[in-house]
């Protein structure tokens, strides 16, 4: 039973909080029960598990949780041990910055089979945040770099005249997507094959990008064979 906050473990913990952490240990942390249950259904084993009661005391786990109602289970996990490999479908998100976005995003990208491309400067998907957004996600979606993304381009801007709806989705397929203010900037613009919107009959101007994203992806699956 760990009973000092000085505990290697609870240090290990505290420290994965910061992605230059993450980054140079190739190690993060999930907090909750939820999310370490995701990893072990998805056949990744934690590097290490602390349970409050069972082999950590309470008070020291809720003292190194980042959550409002602290967590009863923490664990470790490699970066390594996540999926690998791109699939015929990609969400490709150009510096999003936002981590709910981001883990919702990939969560998405579960519910229709697709992998996820980062751009530099996008949100660590292995933060706090985005792992709570992913709900689980992150251990089933490959999450591959930017120069991976497979087959047809096609971006989404709200300033295009032509709709999502008519454009050839055909896969391999990448759908590229901005953070919601900047947008895609024209290098990245120009280098896609189809550049389309989502049609929208309201009075709303512009969609969250997680929600765009969504979409992109259920029109791509409706119309997949």
């Amino acid at each position: 039973m760990i009973s000092s906050k000085d505990n290697r473990k609870l240090k290990l913990v505290r420290a994965l909080q910061r992605r230059k952490e993450r980054d140079e240990t190739g190690l993060f942390a999930c907090e909750g029960e939820d999310l370490c249950d995701a990893a072990l259904a998805a056949g990744i084993e934690p590097l290490e598990l602390l349970v409050a009661g069972e082999n950590v005391e309470p008070e020291l786990l809720a003292g190194v949780s980042t959550l409002p109602h602290p967590a009863r289970a923490i664990g470790v996990f490699r970066r390594s041990d996540l999926p690998r490999g791109t699939r015929e479908t990609c969400l490709a998100l150009w510096h999003l910055a936002d981590p709910g976005n981001v883990g919702t995003l990939i969560r998405s990208a579960d519910a229709f089979g697709a992998s996820v491309a980062l751009s530099p400067g996008s949100a660590d998907p292995l933060g706090q945040k985005a792992l709570r957004a992913s709900a689980g996600a992150i251990f089933r979606v490959p999450v591959v770099p930017w120069g991976d993304r497979p087959g047809r381009q096609v971006a989404l801007d709200a300033r295009a005249p032509e709709f999502l709806s008519d454009v050839d989705l055909t896969r391999p397929l990448t759908l590229v997507l901005g953070a919601e203010r900047a947008g895609l900037p024209d290098d990245v613009l120009d280098a896609c094959d189809a550049v389309a919107s989502i049609a929208m009959p309201g009075e709303a101007e512009s969609l969250n990008v997680a929600a765009a994203g969504a979409i992109a992806l259920y029109e791509a699956a409706r119309r997949s064979p």
